[in-house]
């Protein structure tokens, strides 16, 4: 068969592919392989020599027509391994990010690193998130079916609701001013603190029927128009004087007396409980008592007990405390006073210490005079003035009876007159029983001694002497008060009494 012979490509064949045929070890050339032969179904041609064997790689081929090995068979194999092989790619720099811009050179610029976006969403992240969204759709459903489920408000839940809402536009801070006069249903004329009166309107939302003359209202700070009343306008000190808590003093506590508690029973406590009795007896019941005496007797005393045995409100009050710093405070917390009384009816006043603005009126220059006078003309005003007190009795306790004014104590205004003496042998005998009866005494204490000594003693005193004793006895360390402890006190009290020395546990 005759050699193969390899033509030259001319211009119009395909391209040719040069690929070494291993020179260094064969000593051949390099030759042109065409694309597409016959030989090869449309395969790429491989380079192979054309006689001869070289060494190892070309062992066992031989000079054959075909070009082909021995075999009949390629050395494809070891080829397809090679090419499946992994091959390392070529590093090539990333595309530059600032395309057309002025290159920035530093450090900055060389070490930072183009942004990467990721392409696909978080898994994770959207589970998370969906889960969220139910939540809180369960929560809104839940809120509505709570919603739709409660019961309709009643009418006061709803009337509080508006209340609270108004109390927010109404804002703060709010003046406090007294209707003088109601023009008509949105206007009215008030006066303030300050003194002029004022032509103002009436809010919408204010209840007119809690709008009467002489009542408390709110102003706006700005147009001092009328934005709601002030329903318990009761005054601070007089809330003070109204006793929450019934004394625990009762009739029984009281040595003696006897006389004296049947009079204010009839003129205060059977008044209150038993009204129709003086009806059917056809007579006025009297207004108020005056209880006085010396001092240490029992008046303030027998005032609790009344307060205790009725359920009448008691509003308690010393004289002293209605002699005010202001010009016009004094007579104004008199009126307060009898007003709530009236507004508790039926009610008990106490005055205690009646002297210290109910004496008797002169001529004087001093401002401070004159306006504890024009305190005691409203008390005289309330007790017996045009209008009527209705269920409101007075009860007054003075020591001093001949130093008060003779119109605040006649026969209209205060209509009983119950004097407190010092206790006979009868009274002392029972209030030492009376204060004596927790004690510890031994057995060489004889209060009749005691009782039947001709010693000005009052029940205050009596008391004094006993609680004496049982202090001199804790001071020796003995848990008996023996006979020598009550002449010690009974001396000591006496000593302070005559002498107007302080009074004290201790000289």
């Amino acid at each position: 068969m005759p050699p193969t012979v390899w033509r030259a490509p001319d211009r119009d064949a395909p391209p040719l592919a040069e690929l070494p045929i291993f020179p260094e070890r064969t000593g051949l050339e390099t030759l042109p392989v065409f694309e597409g032969g016959a030989n090869w179904s449309g395969s790429l041609a491989r380079p192979f020599p054309l006689s001869g064997a070289c060494g190892d790689c070309m062992d066992g081929w031989g000079n054959q027509p075909s070009g082909l090995p021995p075999s009949g068979q390629g050395n494809d194999g070891k080829d397809k391994a090679k090419d499946q092989q992994p091959q390392k790619k070529k590093w090539e720099p990333p595309l530059p990010t600032r395309v057309g811009k002025k290159k920035r050179r530093g450090p900055s610029s060389a070490s930072k690193l183009p942004a990467v976006y990721p392409t696909t969403r978080c898994r994770l992240k959207l589970l998370k998130m969906e889960r969220i969204k139910d939540y809180l759709l369960l929560e809104e459903e839940f809120v509505q079916n709570q919603e739709r489920l409660k019961p309709e408000a009643t009418r006061e839940e709803k009337n509080e609701e508006d209340r609270s809402k108004v109390d927010d536009l109404r804002g703060s801070p709010m003046a406090v001013g007294t209707m003088e006069e109601i023009i008509d249903d949105d206007h009215a004329i008030i006066s303030t603190a300050s003194g002029p009166e004022f032509y103002v309107s009436i809010m919408s939302y204010v209840d007119k029927d809690l709008l009467e003359p002489n009542c408390q209202v709110l102003l706006h700070h700005k147009t001092q128009s009328i934005v709601g009343v002030l329903q318990d306008d009761a005054d601070p000190l007089v809330s003070i004087m109204k006793l929450d808590k019934a004394p625990t003093e009762s009739y029984a506590d009281i040595g003696g007396l006897e006389s004296q508690i049947q009079e204010i029973k009839e003129s205060v406590e059977l008044p209150l409980t038993h009204p129709e009795l003086y009806e059917e007896m056809g007579i006025k019941p009297p207004k108020g008592v005056i209880l006085y005496g010396v001092p240490g007797t029992g008046k303030t005393l027998l005032a609790k007990a009344v307060a205790n045995q009725t359920s009448a409100t008691f509003l308690r009050v010393v004289g002293s405390e209605l002699i005010q710093k202001y010009l016009g405070d004094g007579p104004k917390l008199v009126r307060e006073l009898f007003r709530v009384a009236e507004e508790h009816a039926p009610s008990i006043v106490f005055i205690d210490e009646i002297d210290a603005i109910g004496t008797k009126r002169y001529d004087s220059t001093s401002g401070g005079e004159r306006e504890i006078q024009r305190t005691m003309l409203e008390l005289l005003n309330q007790l017996d003035g045009f209008d009527t007190r209705g269920d409101v009795k007075v009860i007054m306790a003075t020591n001093r009876i001949e130093s008060l004014d003779p119109a605040l104590i006649r026969p209209g205004r205060i209509d009983r007159k119950i004097e407190f003496p010092l206790p006979d042998v009868k009274t002392k005998r029972h209030i030492f029983k009376l204060h004596t009866s927790r004690m510890n005494l031994s057995a060489d204490v004889d209060l009749e001694e005691f009782v039947m000594t001709k010693d000005d003693l009052s029940g205050a005193d009596i008391k004094a002497v006993c609680t004496e004793a049982g202090l001199l006895a804790l001071r020796e360390r003995r848990m008996q008060v023996t006979k020598v402890d009550f002449t010690s006190a009974r001396e000591k009290v006496l000593y302070r009494k005559n002498e107007g020395t302080p009074e004290g546990l201790y000289l």
